[in-house]
């Protein structure tokens, strides 16, 4: 049943009796009488909407219709009354991937040119001189745009030039595509809120929730802009901004290529040249010996560049600053001046920075697990995706290509990339498998010894398929219950935070704050060893959380969760994205949406019922 409303007369009305905080939302903190009578122009006739969640269902149709400037407009009970699970999903798959998607050409670069990350008065955008096209291409747009400058940059991109970029920051050139009248950009899905640009492995995760969406296009565009990254930038980049061209991002690309390839619509010329570009960057960035592949065998994280990540707030590193500031009796804003500058150098500050941007290039900024140790890891969350890689390339191979692909006048067996696949697996259960305490752990490959931080990470092997029946057994019966509350797992167990400085900052890839990539791979590992009904209910746990926060919370899908408040109000780091909206969300967060759409397909009838009732973990499992 539709209503016919005077738009704004209803909207107004609506925000004055029931939004008491304004803050532009109805939530479960307004103290409104949470009942509004709806009354058609046409018949009069009166409809009560009651509670927070219908109510802001209320107020999100209300913006919709708003923003298409009508004046007389009608309102779908059946939106209004839909069943949270059902919106959620729906708005997912119809509004916030079409809202997150972004374009690097003449249409896209509007966006970047009012980025709130461009600090410099004309926005840059850097193109790397090998592409030929590319360069053509933004040379004329810099023509055309105003405050809008392009730098080619050389074709052998060294550290020290990555540095002088500091002084003039910018976006990084993706791919592009021929249509018919012009080139255009190759679409890539942001994670939300205030990221203009693509980062690597939320791509991943994106990639899962469009796939199963049936946004294939926009899934193989990913994949594009990865192998762009690397032909031309020489790693998939932590983001495509200047001051991340010396950092990579977890490995996930050959995953996304299974699950587009299982797809069936991709030309075998198209899967090829991608299988090339994993290859490659699997020679070129995980396994040359003394920068990411160590003495072990195994990978590690390893960035490239000196001193303080760029793109971190000042302040944000006081309390590592402030022992040297002390040490060269400077005030800590003038030391820290004068270490930016490089005028002072110190080389245990130097290490700590080297940690830091390797920690950074893991995705995990910032955990506890990685501060000042994780170059020095050969880490179980890289070592997994790692052997993930080796299999994907093995099956691809065997599948695709008749067992042997060529590349470069190189040809690779799938039995070549088994023999791979089983040497990581026996040195990861040699080196970071822990019997006693049935998790695996990082492996200090400097001092020869495990590093003992209970991280989520530990689940990994489970989805990469590498730990044998009784590992997974330990895992899921042993470690699991420490990672487990009320809303999914945490990144790393309470035990490590109450053994952590009560001093130190609270990171917030570690307890009690959960994440959507964390509870992705631990279903799926889950599912990998047959722990279907384990799978069940952790999926249940967190779509839960994610049902309730927007229930109460006018439709918020944020970036991460406080799982000890079972909320999105987190107080760590960097805040929430995802949360800073008026009246409706547009867009969710990338992997948070992916996760719910995965979860969908996983979860029971009978849970997803439980799920729109919002019944607590605690009552069904």
């Amino acid at each position: 049943m539709k209503f016919l409303i005077s738009v704004e007369q209803v909207f107004e009305a609506l925000l004055l009796q029931e939004d008491t905080d304004h803050d532009k939302k109805i939530t479960k903190d307004d103290l409104g009488p949470k009942r509004f009578v709806l009354v058609d122009e046409n018949t009069k006739q009166e409809q009560i909407i009651e509670g927070t969640y219908h109510l802001s269902n209320l107020l999100q149709e209300l913006a919709v219709l708003k923003e298409k400037d009508e004046i007389l407009g009608e309102v779908d009970l059946d939106y209004i009354q839909e069943n949270p699970v059902e919106r959620i999903s729906r708005k997912i798959k119809d509004d916030y991937w079409d809202e997150l998607t972004r374009t690097i050409d003449k249409k896209g670069l509007k966006l970047i040119i009012e980025d709130v990350k461009t600090s410099n008065e004309m926005a840059t955008i850097y193109v790397s001189a090998k592409d030929l096209q590319g360069v053509t291409y933004f040379k004329e747009l810099e023509k055309e745009l105003k405050n809008f400058e392009v730098v080619v940059m050389p074709s052998s991109i060294s550290e020290d030039y990555v540095a002088t970029l500091d002084h003039k920051p910018g976006i990084l050139a993706l791919a592009l595509q021929k249509k018919v009248y012009s080139l255009q950009g190759v679409p890539f899905v942001v994670p939300g809120g205030r990221f203009n640009e693509m980062y690597g492995w939320d791509s991943y995760f994106i990639g899962v929730g469009l796939l199963i969406d049936g946004k294939l296009d926009k899934a193989i565009a990913i994949a594009d802009n990865f192998k762009y990254q690397i032909l031309y930038y020489g790693k998939i980049l932590n983001a495509n901004r200047s001051y991340y061209l010396t950092r990579t991002q977890p490995p996930l690309y050959s995953s996304l290529l299974v699950a587009i390839a299982k797809e069936g619509n991709v030309s075998q010329e198209w899967l090829q040249s991608h299988l090339e570009t994993v290859i490659l960057e699997y020679n070129t960035v995980w396994m040359v010996q003394g920068n990411r592949l160590t003495p072990t065998g195994l990978s590690r994280y390893k960035a490239d560049g000196i001193g303080m990540p760029f793109e971190v707030e000042p302040g944000h590193f006081d309390d590592v600053l402030e022992p040297y500031a002390i040490k060269y009796n400077l005030p800590i804003r003038e030391f820290e001046k004068q270490y930016l500058a490089r005028t002072i150098t110190d080389p245990e500050l130097d290490l700590y920075f080297v940690h830091d941007r390797s920690m950074r290039e893991s995705g995990h900024d910032t955990t506890n697990r990685l501060i000042n140790t994780c170059a020095n890891l050969n880490s179980v969350d890289v070592n997994s995706f790692l052997y993930k890689y080796e299999k994907d390339i093995e099956s691809l191979i065997k599948d695709y290509f008749d067992g042997s692909f060529t590349v470069e006048d190189v040809t690779y067996t799938a039995d070549e990339w088994a023999k791979k696949a089983e040497f990581r697996k026996e040195k990861v259960n040699e080196l970071c498998w822990n019997e006693s305490a049935s998790m695996y752990f990082d492996y200090d490959f400097v001092n020869k010894k495990q590093f003992p931080f209970e991280a989520a990470s530990t689940f990994f092997p489970l989805w990469a398929g590498l730990c044998d029946e009784n590992q997974a057994q330990k895992l899921v019966e042993n470690a699991l219950p420490f990672f487990v509350k009320m809303g999914g797992i945490t990144g790393s167990t309470q035990n490590n935070w109450l053994e952590s400085d009560s001093n130190a900052p609270q990171r917030q890839w570690d307890y009690p704050f959960g994440w959507a990539p964390h509870q992705m791979l631990l279903w799926e590992g889950l599912l990998k060893y047959n722990y279907k009904d384990k799978a069940q209910e952790m999926v249940y746990r967190w779509l839960w959380l994610i049902t309730k926060n927007a229930v109460e919370y006018n439709g918020t899908i944020p970036e991460k969760f406080d799982l000890e408040t079972s909320s999105h109000k987190v107080f760590a780091e960097y805040g929430n994205v995802g949360t800073e909206f008026d009246y409706i969300a547009k867009e969710g967060f990338g992997w948070v949406n992916a996760s719910y759409q995965l979860g969908l397909q996983i979860l029971d009838g009978k849970l997803i019922d439980k799920l729109n009732q919002l019944t607590s973990p605690e009552e069904l499992f």
